[in-house]
């Protein structure tokens, strides 16, 4: 343990409390004994104990899955599933498009697809991350997917977004004097760098926590967003 989570205590990411909220009211959403597919569902599949009372498959190109391979072709049936959990899954496919018409020709008709994916996040599981979303892109990808969208939003606010690139810059800003351009200015921006960087750990700890009671959102860029869709 650092001597700043010694003091301040661990950075909070807000996005996973955010997200284990949506999951869980997901899981709330279908009566016991449900079928749920959790399509992008990772190596470790992290959020499988919430859904205890359903019966559970997953879907991804690693680890455990239950259908292994590519999402956009699923060996099943269609109609097959009462509940669909896609979660950070959308960027790291090439034909997003294809995807969600696979999720909806599986999903049973009158069931939802609930959905998370970044619009403000840095490059990750690289090369394998190919796109950002706006509210905007997401919906038409959506209805020309087939469904009908219930609920978009913003997962968090703002105060998570400026929190998450507080801790970033705690962590990145150049402290020699070449990134920071030589000379003067480098010698500047490094003293700059170096009394910043904990000042940002310190703001970065405060917005986080706030985010969590406090979900503005009214400035917009949020980092992720989330959608409830519906099959006709």
């Amino acid at each position: 343990m650092s001597a700043l989570e010694a003091v301040l205590g661990p950075y909070i990411n807000s996005s996973r409390v955010y997200l284990e909220q949506f999951i869980r009211r997901a899981a709330a959403s279908v009566p016991p004994g449900s079928l749920i597919l959790d399509a992008g569902a990772g190596e470790s599949t992290p959020y499988r104990s919430l859904f205890g009372h359903l019966k559970y498959e997953s879907a991804d190109t690693a680890g455990d899955a239950t259908y292994k391979g590519d999402i956009a072709s699923l060996p099943v049936k269609g109609n097959r599933f009462d509940l669909i959990l896609s979660t950070q899954l959308l960027e790291h496919v090439p034909q997003p498009a294809a995807v969600l018409g696979e999720l909806f020709r599986v999903l049973k008709p009158g069931c939802r697809l609930w959905l998370t994916t970044p619009l403000f996040y840095e490059e990750h599981m690289q090369p394998y991350d190919y796109f950002r979303y706006t509210r905007f892109g997401l919906r038409r990808l959506f209805e020309d997917a087939g469904f009908q969208i219930e609920e978009i939003g913003e997962l968090e606010g703002y105060f998570g977004t400026l929190a998450y690139q507080l801790d970033v810059a705690s962590r990145s800003l150049p402290r020699r004097l070449a990134p920071n351009g030589g000379g003067l200015r480098g010698a500047v921006g490094s003293a700059v760098a170096v009394l910043f960087r904990p000042v940002s750990a310190i703001l970065a700890r405060f917005y986080s926590r706030l985010d969590c009671s406090a979900k503005f959102t009214d400035a917009g860029q949020c980092k992720n967003y989330s959608v409830i869709a519906v099959k006709p």
